[in-house]
């Protein structure tokens, strides 16, 4: 017994560090540059009918969620758990409830003070107090002023026979009502009515059928002396949901059609051009239904991702595709050249997935719901893309092959026409190109330290929005509709407010006001008229009802609230300042402890520290993604190659956002960062087929720069067009943060072609001996030596190797 022990043991002790070696082998250089992920197109390859179920079933689930497909249009889900901000404004939205979710109607009429036509608008007022969406209203109908009795009045009479009767109660509430300053117009020509929206029924039917019910409401007493416009951010984001939702379909019909032109263009077969959007229109498909499955449904964020997917896919089909006839133009079995081109691209392909999705992963690391569902999406979205081109492709063109598909004439001559002037520029101009290009990537470092955060809301809302434009008009002739609070803590803990609680109040009411301009500030300091002439705080109280006092104080009488109006459109650095001076203030008059809140401020300052938290996840996934390059390939040479064709496109765009003074914004930083990791796709792709060319085809390093410019330049070329085509798209996008986010797309795209045809061919050419050695990776990424069956391709075994191959590291 002893004896077996101490042979087991012996045996265990001799085959540990062989094991160890061999994981470390595994991990290092003993596989390929998509670190062995290329194995599930080679399982497709050995089992099609097993992963033909399989892919069947997932595209089943997947198309089974589309039914349940919606846009969420509230945009604090993008924010949600941002920090500071977003915990002070949900503080003060659950102490006191906000006007931030209150509708805005304005009623203009050149004729308002006609008795008539005030009774039309003070029904109009009833109707939507109500209104099934509604649990009040605030207007001057429904406001009542002290009697003096221990009661209340209308605020504005009825019955009234004449306009002069009219024009004398609208003045004197505008003059001295503090809530009504913000509500009636100082002409006299238009009054706003505020409606609290009931949460459970918007909740339970949808703010879009809320707008459509108020809009239905509005209908018959609009004329042609009463115009009557709805606002107020339920209008805005109910606007940016359907133009979102409109955007998504136009982009997904659009890019569709103009990808599968491009491909027809390149390829010069309607046979092949289908075949290659057949992949990019399943990706999408399995990417919508898992984003829906996880999420429930998309926000203003995910729903980009979609987009992404489907031009990501149709590059990845293209170069799937463009291999594929390279092959099979080269005289080898078009069955075998589906194998064979699944080893060649899939590593590559593997590794720009991984960059992607290292790209996505590092959005998370700022806070923030949205960006961390739009990581977690775009993450997602990039591995389905590679499962879809490594599973469907291969299948489809198999399919193709057994229904007579023919190899269709060369590419295009569009395609190819770049090629010969890059070689000619890398071989005789090669070091002062890439030392020009060194040079250019280190000044474009300037402006990456000197770009600041901007953010405006307009740039939230939809292009043409008449809500915006009522809004406007509210910012011009009363309060506005964009608040800023200051919730300030109480003393006396006095429900009614005692007199020490009341001058810490007035304090901060008048240091708003004096940012803000006078009748743009209403709290429980405001009301001086009525306290001035006798009546009690507590009979003004409540005179404004149980609903309204809760915006003035609570119930405990332990914090009130001082409410500001700002303008709805205000440019970030003069709302920071404001707030910066605000705060000052406060401290200087002994109320440090007041805090300021409201979506405006939350949206600004949230914004800046998010956009400044992506900017430096950016600078962690350029890092990160070079070192994973150099690591793929076992070469830091391979990665200092790729560093600058990827960095310079990236570093240029934002160059000119600094230059052209639109500053970061939350869809700018995701865009470059999604952008490089798009970027990198091409590069991978240059760097796998130098390397192939030299280890596998023995090549010398000119030849081999040589012969992947113009073996691949073509389909980098195209699958840059369709990248292009298909976000230029967004260009045209209502939502102005989705229009942003394509133009930005477009330009470092643009730029990262030159990177990849002119800079990338210049540096391995300039480098010269540099790049002399090669990696250490053993895994062959094709085989080309010859067998009975195809004289022109080898047998791929089902370990991703090849019979015969040799495993021990070639000397080059």
């Amino acid at each position: 017994m002893r004896q077996i022990v101490a042979v087991v043991r012996s045996r265990v002790q001799l085959s540990s560090p062989s094991l160890f070696k061999r994981i470390v082998a595994r991990i290092t250089y003993d596989r390929s540059i998509g670190f062995g992920l290329e194995h599930i197109g080679l399982a497709t390859v050995k089992w099609p009918r097993i992963m033909a179920l399989a892919v069947l079933a997932f595209s089943i689930l997947c198309f089974s969620q589309i039914p349940k497909a919606n846009v969420d249009g509230d945009l604090l889900r993008v924010y949600a758990h941002s920090g500071h901000y977003y915990d002070a404004y949900e503080k003060l939205s659950d102490t006191f409830g906000t006007f931030e979710n209150d509708i805005y109607v304005l009623v203009n009429s050149p004729n308002l003070v006609d008795p008539d036509v005030i009774e039309r608008v003070r029904n109009l007022a009833f109707d939507l107090e109500l209104n099934d969406f509604a649990v009040g209203t605030m207007s001057p109908f429904t406001l009542r002023k002290p009697d003096g009795k221990g009661g209340s009045v209308p605020a504005v009479p009825e019955g009234m026979l004449t306009a002069d009767e009219v024009a004398m109660s609208l003045a004197d509430l505008q003059a001295n009502d503090p809530m009504m300053r913000n509500l009636i117009t100082p002409d006299l020509t238009g009054v706003v009515i505020i409606m609290f929206p009931n949460r459970e029924a918007v909740l339970e039917r949808g703010a879009k059928a809320m707008i459509a019910d108020l809009r239905a409401a509005i209908a018959p007493y609009q004329s042609e002396d009463l115009t009557i416009d709805i606002t107020g951010p339920p209008v805005w984001t109910t606007e940016m949901l359907n133009a979102a939702v409109d955007d998504q379909v136009k982009f997904t019909v659009y890019g569709f059609a103009l990808g599968s032109i491009i491909a027809l263009v390149a390829l010069r077969s309607l046979f092949g051009a289908l075949i290659v959007a057949a992949t990019p229109f399943l990706a999408v498909m399995w990417s919508m239904g898992m984003i829906l499955l996880f999420f429930g449904s998309f926000s203003f964020l995910t729903i980009i991702v979609t987009t992404l997917v489907l031009v990501i896919s149709f590059a990845e089909s293209m170069f799937f595709t463009f291999n594929w006839l390279a092959y099979w133009r080269d005289g080898m079995e078009p069955n075998k050249a589906v194998d064979a081109t699944i080893k060649l691209v899939g590593p590559a392909t593997a590794l720009t997935m991984l960059v992607s999705i290292v790209s996505f992963a590092s959005l998370s690391l700022t806070p923030g719901q949205g960006v961390r569902e739009f990581s977690m999406a775009g993450a997602m979205g990039s591995f389905l893309l590679f499962a879809c081109t490594m599973t469907f492709q291969p299948l489809l063109l198999k399919l193709a092959l057994r229904l007579g598909f023919r190899a269709p004439p060369k590419t295009s001559l569009v395609l190819t026409a770049p090629l010969p002037v890059s070689w000619f520029l890398a071989k005789r101009f090669g070091r002062p190109i890439a030392i020009a290009a060194i040079v250019a990537t280190g000044l474009l470092l300037i402006p990456y330290f000197l770009i600041q955060p901007r953010f405006s809301f307009e740039d939230f809302v939809a292009k043409g929005s008449t809500a915006l434009t009522a809004a406007e008009s509210i910012d011009e002739g009363v309060g506005g509709v964009a608040p800023l609070y200051v919730r300030v803590p109480l003393i006396e803990h006095d429900p009614n407010i005692g007199e020490v609680d009341y001058q810490r109040i007035r304090v901060v009411h008048q240091i708003l006001e004096k940012e803000l301009g006078q009748n743009k500030v209403i709290s429980a300091a405001s009301m001086t008229n009525y306290t001035d002439t006798g009546f009690t705080r507590e009979e003004v109280l409540n005179a404004v009802g149980p609903f309204m006092r809760k915006r003035f104080v609570t119930e405990d009488g332990s914090q009130a609230l001082v409410t500001g109006f700002m303008p709805t459109v205000i440019a970030s650095n003069d709302l920071k300042a404001l707030v910066t001076r605000v705060e000052a203030e406060l401290h200087a008059s002994g109320i440090p402890e007041a805090e300021l809140g409201g979506f405006n401020i939350l949206t600004t300052f949230a914004t800046d520290d998010i956009v400044r938290g992506l900017q430096g996840d950016l600078t962690v996934s350029v890092l990160v993604n070079l070192a994973l390059i150099g690591f793929a390939f076992q070469s830091f040479r391979v990665a200092a190659a790729s560093a600058i064709p990827n960095l310079f496109p990236i570093l240029g765009t934002e160059a000119w956002l600094w230059w052209s003074g639109s500053g970061l914004q939350l869809t700018t930083v995701i865009a470059l960062t999604i952008a490089f990791g798009i970027a990198v796709d091409d590069t991978v792709h240059f760097l796998s087929h130098y390397l192939h060319g030299r280890r596998e085809e023995k090549r010398s390093h000119e030849d081999a720069v040589k012969h992947t410019l113009l073996r691949i330049g073509g389909a980098i070329v195209a699958t840059t067009i369709i990248l292009c085509a298909g976000t230029a798209i967004l260009v045209f996008a209502e939502l102005p943060q989705v229009a942003l986010f394509g133009s930005l797309f477009v330009i470092t795209l643009a730029l990262a072609v030159l990177g990849d045809l002119f800079i990338l061919p210049a540096l391995l050419m300039a480098g010269g001996k540099f790049f002399q050695p090669l990696g250490k990776i053993r895994v062959r990424t094709a085989d080309h030596e010859a067998t009975p069956d195809d004289p022109t391709g080898d047998t791929i075994t089902g370990d991703g190797g090849t019979d015969g191959e040799a495993r021990e590291p070639r000397p080059v």
